[in-house]
């Protein structure tokens, strides 16, 4: 994993908040089927945004 305070990406099509969940042994971040196959960054975040409510 690369730490960074900071983060710039083009050509954003969108985004999705999402809470990491519990697989087997390992966590997953669900996303529609339509992304399948497409390059994504997951971004971690040391604190949860204020506003959302997950």
């Amino acid at each position: 994993m690369n730490s960074s305070n900071e983060l710039t990406v083009n050509n954003i099509e969108g985004f999705y908040i999402r809470k990491v969940t519990p697989f087997g042994t390992s966590a997953k971040v669900d996303c529609p089927k339509e992304h399948l196959g497409k390059t994504v960054f997951l971004v971690i975040t040391s604190n949860e945004p204020e506003s959302v409510n997950l």
